[in-house]
């Protein structure tokens, strides 16, 4: 492991820092390989509930460290498909691991660090945030890393054409009236208010929170209303026989918290 992924545990949520400030957390391959152990390796580890992505220095992820060396014994066309395949898989692996994931942007996302922004579950940014799919600026199609799936969900078709077709950035502003980030926040408080939020997600059942994001997932691709309907009765039913159903209903009307035993 490179150390380039620095990991703090507070309590039931874990704060995931991209921490290569010097070369505004661009993706190396030890930076690609401890993102893809980690999110690949939650699923496995349910204590921890609530996942906060963000970036040390003056940015959250400038994308590729198009500056590293990555020759080997490889033809070129494998060993870009190689890097192609590690990066992607880490969006892969955000999606379906089971815990949210809030991602606090400030500076710059570009290319695949805006993609890290794309695939997680809600998304802050400091008044500074700006953000682009850069491919397209150097050579490449525009459509890369997952762009072309998340961007049109979240954003919508046009604006979305605009950022790939382009690579512009667009600032924080322009990124909330459009959806792409919740709320805008003080560079300063961003780490209080995703913890804030994470703790939030905390006071709701564990397997409620889980199944939740599964749901979502699944339903963003849902092929019609009814198919979403029975991805939902699906879990409300599973749900509905646990013992901490019948906790929060206790705790919702004896107006106290309600204590999750997972069951």
């Amino acid at each position: 492991m490179s150390g380039e992924l620095l990991i703090e545990a507070r309590g039931q949520i874990e704060i995931a820092t991209l921490n290569r400030p010097a070369r505004l957390n661009a993706l190396s391959e030890g930076l690609v390989e401890e993102l893809n152990d980690y999110f690949g390796g939650l699923a496995a580890r349910p204590a921890v509930r609530v996942v906060i992505l963000r970036g040390a220095g003056r940015g959250f992820c400038a994308g590729l460290d198009i500056q590293e060396d990555r020759s080997s014994d490889g033809t070129p066309v494998l060993r870009t498909l190689r890097t192609q395949t590690s990066i992607g898989n880490i969006y892969r692996k955000m999606r379906a691991c089971p815990q949210p994931i809030i991602a606090l942007g400030h500076g710059a996302a570009a290319g695949g660090g805006l993609s890290l922004m794309l695939a997680a579950d809600v998304r802050y940014a400091a008044p500074g945030f700006r953000c682009n799919a850069a491919y397209i600026r150097i050579g490449l199609g525009g459509c890369d890393m997952a762009s072309s799936y998340f961007l049109p969900r979240l954003v919508g078709a046009s604006l979305a054409s605009e950022m790939i077709l382009t690579g512009r950035f667009i600032d924080a502003e322009r990124a909330l009236s459009a959806g792409l980030v919740s709320e805008i926040v003080a560079e300063d408080e961003l780490l209080d208010r995703g913890v804030a939020l994470a703790e939030e997600m905390l006071a709701t059942s564990p397997w409620g929170l889980r199944l939740s994001k599964q749901a979502l997932n699944l339903n963003i691709d849902a092929q019609s209303l009814d198919a979403a309907m029975a991805i939902e009765d699906r879990q409300q039913v599973i749900l509905s026989a646990t013992e901490d159903h019948k906790e929060a209903l206790a705790a919702f009307l004896g107006k106290r918290p309600p204590a999750y035993r997972e069951r």
